[in-house]
């Protein structure tokens, strides 16, 4: 008997980092074929904002809000429990949650660096592994990581962001060929630069992003089109979706260049790291 792919019609979908960009607009996109959406994030008032705002144009859509900071352990777990709690019958999960962090690497506050790997490393992973059960239970399913397109370089500036994206994608991948003969898709998804506020954020004392500056248009890819993509990856069951055609042929043939050519090219696109 063939197996069945995994659809988001009538999904129940939970998306970490919901309050803005991507996990935002991932939200808007599920909204009108989901039957159930799950918004997970730190700030309550734009996460019920969202909430209403999809209930007026979807009012047969159940939406649950949940408050969480997901760089605490407790949070991730308390999390899982009121899911289990409630009987969601999860069966796609986006982990979405990331944040950023430019700049030279020795300069860089503590403070915003263990973030950025709890959320991007260890509770993305913490959460899939508290949340499989769940979505094994409801099989055929699906897991959508976001990764950035960062994590196929080693970056100056962004060196523990890109990192992390790394460990991400290698996740995706390793986790895709154990799930797969269970009907749990999982896919990578890697966009290279999109104008949400992610590069405000990430940015240390309102400083002018050069990351955005150096970017050509052409590399640049609109939140919707890179939602859309992501969604119809996951359908398709793909390992991993570049949303930019551009980028993704360059990426593929970066892959073929001996690396310390391709290094060469990195320290020399980054431009000058220091004040003279």
């Amino acid at each position: 008997m063939k197996k069945q792919r995994f659809t988001i019609k009538d999904c129940t979908a939970l998306i970490t980092g919901a309050t803005a960009g991507l996990g935002a607009e991932f939200a808007r996109q599920l909204a009108s074929v989901a039957s159930r959406l799950i918004l997970v994030g730190r700030r309550e008032e734009r996460l019920s904002s969202l909430s209403d705002a999809l209930k007026i144009l979807h009012p047969n859509l159940r939406i649950d809000c949940f408050k969480a900071d997901l760089s605490q352990s407790t949070e991730r777990e308390r999390l899982t429990a009121w899911i289990i709690r409630e009987e969601v019958p999860l069966n796609l999960l986006i982990n979405n949650a990331g944040l950023g962090e430019l700049g030279p690497f020795d300069s860089a506050d503590w403070e915003r660096l263990a973030p950025l790997l709890e959320v991007n490393v260890t509770a993305l992973t913490h959460l899939t592994h508290l949340l499989l059960p769940m979505l094994r239970s409801q099989s055929p399913s699906g897991i959508l990581n976001v990764s950035s397109v960062a994590g196929f370089y080693p970056l100056p500036e962004m060196a523990v962001y890109a990192a992390t994206k790394a460990y991400v994608t290698s996740f995706s991948e390793a986790l895709r060929m154990e799930l797969a003969p269970e009907g749990i898709t999982v896919t990578a998804l890697c966009p290279g630069p999109v104008p949400t506020e992610f590069f405000e954020v990430a940015s240390r004392d309102g400083q002018t992003i050069r990351a955005m500056d150096r970017t050509h248009p052409a590399l640049a890819t609109p939140v919707e089109l890179v939602v859309r993509a992501a969604l119809r990856g996951i359908e398709r069951n793909k390992p991993g979706v570049i949303p930019n055609r551009l980028l993704a042929l360059l990426v593929r043939g970066s892959r073929l260049l001996p690396f310390p050519l391709i290094r060469e090219s990195i320290r020399l696109g980054a431009g000058p790291q220091r004040p003279k």
